[in-house]
């Protein structure tokens, strides 16, 4: 029998990792469906002290023009500085775009990393979600060879038994307005079993708004959804429960047999799907009509707003990582043709959309941590792929930019009123302490209480460190 020292932690299953270890060295084709290096990658699961029990990541999807919102340089030329101008704050040297001003207000909580920087390639979700910068063959597909994203190794160490996922995507999984499934936030070589619970979506303009065209979006209305919440005519929460043990039953007869990876992930999944249907708490959570009209006023009421404030309501519920997304619809439903991306009239989208939205999902989430007290045990993050040009181009546009941008990060773990590193001039290159996603990663990580050095192994049995060996900003950390 292999043992290994540490101290016990408790699997999902209720057993120690030391024992799921015991029993993974003398069977391997046991019913608990772990093998030998799985149970080795349990048993380095060890954690650290972490203010942080849940994390928020808004993540706008198309790279967010930062230097117009948190990095402005109003000093630069004018083809490089833009067209709003900076507000100061009561942080010394942390100046705030003026179509911000409810962010403005939170200055004394931000951490605004102003020098991030990777070689992953344009639109590649893959370094944000994983810290990993290398580049895929495409960007229109994941791979189970990729590495696990944040939210997937947060479920992998999940303990204890809930009818809530540890790792929720809203409003919809990354790319589905585009009829394409974007790498990055998924578990990739971990495995299926461990992606996201993706909610699902209705997105659409306000009725008798005129037709989108791009760089020229409407307001995006919607509300996320529990995948396939809607049972059958006469399907009751107790007859879908029941018609789930007898499927239970049946397939363990088929599966008495045989294990698989493939099989426990369609199971697990398929078991969250069922558990979140069924569970009150879930409903709740996605409830938002018996909501009061003035908290969804403050959150905009819009898709993005609307997901903000559900995420909310999924850490209250116990989540610990959820992933909101500001998506685009223009290939599945010809709405919302740019995103963050803004090639062409940057500073009219911004100043007429972008910005004033986010202002007001980010503001409203803020002030419900705080007056709840989840602000001292929830980190919020938020971040895009990459940033965008300095240099403005003939369409009054910006266009792609991964060498210089900045990251917002607020609430449990992070010292508040602080910026870190430095962009040059002109917003183009990093002056002063350079910062890696893998770096960010790990940043997240601490505060969560999981060790960033921790590894798990890859396809070939290789062990991999969760945050591609990145550092944590120890200077942002409270």
């Amino acid at each position: 029998m292999i043992t290994l020292l540490g101290s016990p932690k408790r699997c999902c299953d209720g057993l120690t990792r030391r024992e799921a270890l015991r029993a993974g060295a003398i069977s391997l084709g046991s019913g608990l469906g772990l093998n030998l290096p799985q149970a080795l990658m349990a048993e380095q699961a060890g954690t650290l002290p972490g203010k942080a029990k849940s994390v928020i990541v808004l993540y706008l999807l198309g790279g967010a023009a930062t230097q117009d919102m948190v990095d402005m340089k109003p000093d630069a030329p004018a083809e490089v500085r833009g067209e709003f101008r900076p507000v100061k704050t009561s942080v010394p040297g942390l100046d705030i775009c003026e179509h911000l001003p409810r962010m403005n207000k939170w200055a004394h909580r931000l951490a605004v990393v102003r020098s991030m920087t990777h070689r992953g390639g344009c639109h590649n979700p893959l370094p944000s979600y994983t810290g990993w910068e290398t580049i895929p063959p495409d960007l229109v597909t994941t791979s189970d060879t990729y590495p696990p994203s944040m939210g997937s190794v947060c479920e992998y160490l999940r303990e204890g038994s809930r009818p809530l996922p540890d790792y929720v995507y809203l409003p919809n999984y990354l790319g589905w307005g585009q009829s394409i499934r974007r790498p990055g936030p998924y578990a990739g070589f971990l495995g299926k079993r461990f992606d996201p619970l993706h909610s699902e979506c209705d997105p659409r303009n306000d009725p008798g708004a005129p037709a989108e065209k791009p760089w020229f979006p409407q307001v995006i209305r919607g509300e996320p959804k529990i995948p396939d919440a809607t049972p059958g005519d006469g399907i009751t929460v107790d007859r879908l429960d029941r018609r789930r043990t007898l499927l239970q039953q049946v397939e363990d007869g088929l599966r008495s047999q045989e294990t698989s990876q493939a099989g426990d992930s369609y199971d697990r999944n398929r078991q969250r799907a069922f558990d979140m249907v069924s569970s009150p708490a879930a409903r709740r959570a996605f409830d938002l009509s018996k909501e009061d009209p003035r908290r969804l006023d403050r959150y905009g009421r819009t898709l993005f707003g609307n997901s903000a404030a559900i995420a909310l309501r999924l850490v209250q519920a116990g989540v610990r990582f959820v992933n909101v997304t500001w998506d685009v619809y223009w290939e599945r439903l010809m709405l919302q043709h740019d995103g963050w991306d803004t090639h062409g009239r940057n500073f009219a989208i911004l100043k007429e959309y972008n910005l004033p939205y986010f202002d007001l999902a980010f503001d409203a989430l803020m002030g419900d941590l705080e007056s709840t007290g989840l602000i001292d045990e929830t980190l919020v993050v938020v971040m895009s792929e990459m940033g965008r040009t300095p240099k403005i181009n003939g369409s009054s546009g910006r266009d792609h930019w991964t060498y210089c941008y900045s990251t917002i990060l607020a609430g449990a773990g992070i010292r508040g009123g602080t910026v870190y590193g430095a962009s040059d001039a002109q917003a183009a290159f990093v002056k002063d302490m350079p910062v890696r996603p893998a770096d960010l990663c790990a940043t997240i990580y601490r505060c969560l209480g999981i060790d960033p050095e921790m590894t798990v192994l890859d396809k070939t049995a290789r062990p991999v460190a969760i945050a591609q060996g990145g550092s944590p900003i120890q200077a942002i950390l409270a």
